[in-house]
């Protein structure tokens, strides 16, 4: 199974710039901004990095998912497309509220 509504889903700015790219973030961010820049994503081309985590999700199916009362979490893991060609395998977590049909990015890491 494919990410619901893939055509809808989005990453949003803050999620890339203020977390995954974010050296001085204390809660998580910091490892994940060491990971993804040794891969050539950088924070001034961030975009780049939402890119490759929307074509990610397109690229494979759901891992699994964690239904709550006011929305489901979807899982899904393979390959980021890096800048550097060497393509790292990478969980990354989704969220699409009860009442929405827009996946919006949560989180990624290192499998």
């Amino acid at each position: 199974m494919k990410l619901p509504h893939l055509e809808n889903a989005y990453v949003p700015e803050a999620k890339i710039k203020k977390y995954l790219l974010n050296l001085e973030h204390q809660q998580g961010g910091k490892d994940k901004a060491i990971f993804f820049m040794r891969f050539g994503f950088t924070i001034e081309a961030w975009e780049v990095l939402a890119q490759a985590l929307l074509a990610h999700a397109a690229a494979y199916d759901v891992a699994s998912t964690m239904p709550l009362p006011d929305r489901v979490h979807y899982v899904v893991e393979g390959e980021i497309i890096s800048p550097d060609g060497r393509n790292p395998q990478i969980r990354s977590v989704w969220v699409i509220e009860t009442d929405s049909a827009k996946p919006r990015f949560v989180s990624a890491y290192p499998l």
